[in-house]
């Protein structure tokens, strides 16, 4: 019985969603098969799907055989590979035979039946409808590729439906189509396609987007990254806008009590597509309105029931998705509209780990998006107005576009890489060049303004989520290790780290956590203000100062809840990445003049001759100066630990001079909420001063480990400013006094059963530095991330020469 049921699915010319599954591929193509797999498996536990129907590989295979074109097309096609015809001129003569067919009668009454009883369901005479196609070989998890075929929005009407699904078949041989197909090896006749009819959810003036269940340049498997802007959602795809951005922890989504967004990036969305009212054409992009544009697209409620539903996407096909979503105008609701398996990440390598780092520091710096990829490359600019510029493009160029079309993909393959001026993660450029295995650089704003044909550039995409492109050839490193092959160390190794956007970048790399978290770069490159800036704009004494402070804190409650919500995303994205070993977050610990450097700081920073002995670290904390700063620190600590849930967050104070200061620091943190050994929470101190040292005992009853920073304790053991010149000659971590202070720390915290940490550079850079530690019996080294797999092989060498 069941085989007959299968036997009469594959002889009808329709089928309604509900009828197909996942298992229906080779009949209706990935995409419909998978719109009908949520249909029959996740609307149950609350997804979203508009119902609707699809057109069988049957019935595209009756429409070629009636209209006696299935011979023209083979010919066309052997004209193409025999080199008779350009690529241009195949796909133009198969569209045109496609077009100027007749549907068959029979198809053709099937598929209007179905539209009336869509018409019924949703009680409307004329429902508007997505007709969308779904190549049979389209989307299988190691040829998927998007904008292949073409999707027509809003179409109303029979007649209207049927024209829009001629053109759905004719899309199947779309220049980029066909090389695609010729690239992979797919027999072009062997390839039919689906058409699905979906009703159309009205969002032009809502809102829509595009879900990864897995980070899209690093595979971090513990993040959803959601993309998101006005309108209909092909201005993402197309790379017309550059979006909202948010990513989600995974592991914390079934735990109601905790608020697992972990960024929340505010694009520009200067257009939004939205259904033409003048009949003249379907849709039209019109720009948003200020407000539009100053705010987000979601709510974290609705952020949070996208992730949700994501996982559970996940979880029923067993591999990361490709998700695309809208949101109702009328209801507000939330609904999936496709869904595919995510094909880059999900098939790399989780033993291999390669990285790329310049290796010069001084290259000057013309443009930065975000990256795509994490290669950095050299190359020439080709930059491109039009179609007519991709020719001749060479393996050396770099193309340099506002935005990349699905039809420049034969060209694209070509290139070294891509620079666009708009676009986020989820833009045609960012997939196309995921795909093709080229690094690129998209939502620079500016690219074709910058760059000119001709120049040499190098496109760095190994910083971090940050991509940028240097002026010149710069130098740069490649460093591929088998992961599997890296030996165990006894010492725990873990992370200096400082930018969120790097964060997920080493997840693969065997570390227990991140021993150094600097608070200072999430201050001064997210959050930009003065923290009493932000308590006390009135002070504020420079009128630009002002007027950036208000523009900055915009869409947010109050200033100081934009510090609050700023760093506690910018600290949680870290505290993501190592999720559940331990994240130490030093808070900050800017010099004065650093400080002044911030947006409105001048007003509230002292002149010093030398700031780096001065109103610095834990000085600071329980001044009048910038206690009411402080507070904000804390608060957005706490809401990281109890909050968002990442209790794995450890408070570490710097530069606590006196016993009496930790006194009044502890005091700090517990009036604003951070009690030591409450919830959990443990607290350390640098060990940079040598009244830390002397003192290791007494600091013990206050603190529940310790983490040398040698740079500090070196400057204050030998007396020798670390940012003088002329004594650099003198700054030296090996000397024995310094090295006999590190070795007491050790031994005496050990005795008062607290940990100690090192987070200084000597063992990345002096293999004997390293065996030094190992053998004092340090608990862990926190290293910089390009240094971990280097160091290990330094670390399991000192280990072995030391007495167990």
């Amino acid at each position: 019985m069941a085989e007959m049921k299968k036997n009469e699915l594959y002889d009808r010319y329709v089928l309604w969603f509900k009828e197909i599954g996942i298992e229906h591929l080779p009949l209706v193509g990935g995409k419909n098969a998978s719109l009908g797999e949520m249909q029959h498996h996740l609307s149950a536990k609350g997804i979203n799907v508009p119902d609707g129907f699809a057109t069988t590989a049957k019935a595209y295979w009756t429409f070629i055989k009636e209209n006696k074109i299935q011979e023209p097309i083979e010919a066309c096609l052997n004209d193409f590979k025999s080199g008779e015809k350009s690529l241009e001129e195949t796909g133009k003569n198969i569209r045109e035979l496609i077009l100027k067919s007749t549907f068959p009668v029979a198809i053709a009454e099937r598929i209007k039946e179905s539209y009336s009883e869509l018409a019924a369901k949703y009680e409307t005479d004329s429902p508007d409808v997505a007709v969308r196609s779904s190549a049979t070989a389209e989307d299988l998890p190691h040829a998927s590729f998007a904008g292949l075929q073409e999707t027509f929005l809003n179409i109303s009407g029979p007649n209207e439906l049927i024209e829009a699904c001629k053109k759905c078949y004719a899309s199947l041989f779309t220049n980029r189509a066909i090389s695609y197909r010729e690239e992979k090896k797919f027999d072009h006749m062997k390839v039919a396609l689906s058409i699905g009819i979906q009703k159309m959810v009205r969002a032009d003036k809502s809102c829509s987007g595009v879900m990864f269940t897995v980070d899209t340049e690093t595979g971090f498997p513990d993040a959803i990254l959601i993309n998101g802007a006005w309108g209909l959602g092909e201005n993402i795809v197309q790379g017309t806008v550059n979006p909202d951005q948010f990513y989600v922890f995974k592991p914390f989504l079934n735990d109601h009590s905790k608020l697992p967004i972990i960024e929340k990036n505010l694009g520009s969305k200067e257009l939004k597509l939205v259904y033409a009212e003048d009949g003249t054409s379907k849709t039209k992009n019109i720009p948003t309105t200020k407000a539009e544009r100053q705010k987000f697209v979601l709510n974290d409620e609705e952020i949070l029931q996208l992730a949700r539903w994501g996982i559970a996407i996940e979880e029923h096909y067993q591999t990361p998705m490709d998700i695309e979503w809208v949101k109702e105008d009328k209801t507000g609701s939330l609904f999936i509209v496709q869904a595919r398996p995510e094909t880059v990440q999900s098939q790399a390598s989780k033993k291999l780990f390669t990285t790329y780092t310049i290796s010069e520091k001084n290259g000057k710096e013309l443009v930065k998006g975000l990256s795509i990829g994490s290669s950095i490359v050299h190359g020439i600019v080709k930059v491109v107005k039009n179609p007519k510029d991709l020719k001749n493009i060479e393996s050396n160029h770099i193309l340099v576009t506002k935005m990349t079309e699905p039809d420049w993909v034969p060209f694209l393959k070509n290139a070294a890489g891509i620079v666009t001026d708009f676009g986020g993660r989820t833009c045609h450029a960012a997939i196309v060049s995921r795909e093709l295995g080229i690094s690129a650089v998209v939502g620079t704003m500016k690219a074709t303004q910058v760059l000119k044909d001709g120049d040499k550039i190098t496109l760095s995409c190994g910083e971090g989520d940050e991509g940028k492109v240097y002026q010149g050839f710069v130098d740069f490193n490649i460093q591929e290790v088998d992961l599997e092959k890296l030996p165990s160390t006894k010492v725990d190794i873990m992370l200096n780290l400082a930018t969120p956007e790097s964060a997920f970048k080493w997840w693969k790399l065997p570390a227990k956590g991140i021993g150094l978290a600097r608070m200072e770069f999430i201050i001064s490159h997210h959050i930009q203000v003065h923290p009493m800036a932000l308590a006390h704009p009135e002070k504020i004494e420079n009128e630009y100062d002002y007027e950036t402070v208000r523009k900055l804190t915009k869409g947010y409650k109050d200033h100081e809840s934009y510090f609050v919500d700023k760093l506690s995303m910018g600290i949680a994205k870290i505290a993501a990445s190592q999720y559940p070993h331990p994240v130490i977050v030093r808070t900050s610990d800017f010099k004065t003049n650093e400080y002044a450097r911030l947006v409105g700081g001048s007003a509230f920073e002292p002149h010093e001759e030398n700031p780096m002995i001065g109103w610095r670290g834990a000085a600071r904390y329980y001044s009048e100066g910038y206690r009411e700063g402080f507070k904000l620190e804390c608060r957005a600590i706490k809401k990281v630990r109890e909050e968002i849930g990442f209790d794995n967050v450890v408070v570490m104070i710097p530069f606590c001079r006196t016993l009496k200061e930790a006194e009044l620091v502890q005091e700090e943190m517990a009036g604003n909420g951070l009690k030591r050994g409450v919830n959990g929470l443990e607290v350390y101190v640098m060990c940079e001063i040598p009244s830390n040292y002397i003192l290791v005992e007494e600091f013990s009853e206050y603190f529940d480990g310790f983490s040398i920073g040698s740079n500090d304790l070196t400057q204050l053991i030998l007396g020798v400013d670390r940012d003088s010149a002329e004594l650099a000659y003198l700054f030296d971590e090996n000397d024995p006094a310094v090295k006999k202070a590190i070795r007491s720390v050790i031994k005496r915290a050990h005795r008062q059963k607290r940990k100690v940490g090192f987070c200084g550079q000597a063992p990345s850079d002096d293999p004997e530095f390293a065996a030094f530690l190992v053998e004092c019996g340090i608990d862990s080294m926190s290293l910089n991330p390009d240094s971990v797999i280097s160091t290990i092989e330094k670390i399991v060498t000192a280990e072995k020469e030391v007495p167990a």
